[in-house]
């Protein structure tokens, strides 16, 4: 029997390895092109998403910074009312967590401070957060996060979120 004449049963006719050499051999597999369409496509959409989805990113983790110096002026209203005073900008916003060494040494602190757990956590940025007495407009305080630059100033992700925005 010539080679010629076998027959393949698990192959088309046209994808015999001794197809004629002037005959483009065309197996049912995909062109170098047609990847290099499909690869830039699937990127186009990537970019397009990506361009769209960004921002929501950072708006996300001001959303968390403001929720979180809500409930530093909320804890420290209540250190207020129990000891009639805010804690002093020296022992900062840690005598939220742990009973201040400064004076002045509150009388009535309550054994887990007025904040769960043994540290402040810093802002979504990594940062730590501000805390001054008087606030910048004479608020009794201000917590502020000086947004994902950590400076003063900004616009977008970089602006600074305070305690006197949120109230």
């Amino acid at each position: 029997m010539d080679r010629r004449t076998q027959v393949v049963h698990d192959q088309p006719a046209d994808c015999r390895p001794w197809a004629d050499a002037r005959t483009p051999i065309r197996c049912g597999a995909f062109t170098l092109v047609e990847l290099l369409v499909v690869i830039a496509i699937i990127s186009l959409l990537a970019g397009v998403v990506l361009l769209n989805v960004a921002p929501q990113l950072g708006m996300g983790k001001q959303a968390a910074a403001r929720a979180q110096i809500k409930v530093f002026a909320s804890a420290l209203d209540t250190y207020n009312m129990a000891n009639g005073r805010y804690p002093t900008q020296a022992q900062g916003l840690d005598a939220l967590v742990r009973k201040p060494t400064q004076p002045p040494i509150p009388d009535n602190y309550p054994d887990g401070g007025y904040l769960q757990g043994r540290t402040i956590p810093h802002d979504p940025w990594k940062n730590p957060y501000v805390y001054l007495i008087p606030g910048r407009q004479n608020e009794p305080f201000e917590v502020i996060s000086y947004g994902a630059d950590g400076e003063p100033g900004g616009q977008g992700n970089n602006a600074d979120l305070s305690s006197s925005d949120a109230q």
